[in-house]
């Protein structure tokens, strides 16, 4: 029996082959598309547990294809490990910030990287079901996976929910970035302090006029306000 469906987004076919190789050998059903544009109807069609996705990809790169698939309700909380040769951190953050779970380097380990995908969905399968949380304009609905701000639902990636449910849940405590990192359940080779600056920021975009309740302790990591 599969244990779950993986979409591959990569244009280097040979890399694809090895990819679909090791996962199978793992009980995984793959699917693949050579393109940014192809990879995002698949994704939209076939709804899979997970997508590995390359950035550079003919026609529509990989950040477009990541940014698309986290904006529709239909995609938003499929987890998107990215799998490219760009190593700078300011590629890693931009990944992260447009909602990807985690950020693999060519070349790789495809041992590792079956690691990865496995912690990831590990982490998306142990989500139970939580109460609902209010705080000021904010509801948080860990059942349904929603959050509102003033009555209006605004779309997370499912990282971002972790974040925000972990310091809503303490108003008025601070907790450090390594705790944050504990709380959304990244792995300890993404460690690094801009991983979850880039997901606050990006929380604050979203949260509109609400995002002051995240307030930065500078040196330390961040807190919800006491409301």
């Amino acid at each position: 029996m599969a244990k779950g469906k993986i979409q591959i987004i990569e244009d280097d076919r040979d890399i694809v082959e090895m990819i679909e190789y090791n996962l199978k050998e793992e009980g995984y059903q793959t699917l693949h598309a050579f393109d940014g544009e192809n990879g995002i109807e698949l994704a939209k069609r076939e709804k899979p547990d997970l997508i590995i996705l390359d950035i550079m990809l003919p026609a529509i790169d990989g950040f477009e294809v990541c940014k698309t698939l986290k904006q529709q309700q239909s995609t938003v909380h499929i987890p998107i490990i990215i799998l490219s040769a760009k190593s700078r951190e300011t590629d890693k953050v931009v990944g992260l910030e447009l909602g990807a779970d985690d950020y693999v380097t060519k070349p790789f380990s495809p041992r590792e990287l079956i690691a990865r995908i496995k912690a990831v969905l590990r982490r998306n399968q142990e989500q139970q079901p939580r109460r609902e949380i209010t705080r000021g304009q904010i509801v948080i609905d860990g059942t349904k996976h929603k959050v509102l701000v003033k009555g209006q639902e605004v779309e997370l990636t499912a990282t971002e929910f972790r974040l925000l449910e972990g310091l809503a849940k303490r108003p008025g405590v601070v907790l450090s970035r390594s705790q944050l990192l504990d709380a959304v359940g990244t792995d300890e080779s993404m460690v690094y302090d801009r991983t979850i600056d880039a997901h606050v920021k990006s929380l604050r975009r979203k949260l509109g006029r609400a995002k002051d309740y995240i307030e930065t302790v500078r040196g330390i990591g961040y807190r919800f306000r006491e409301i």
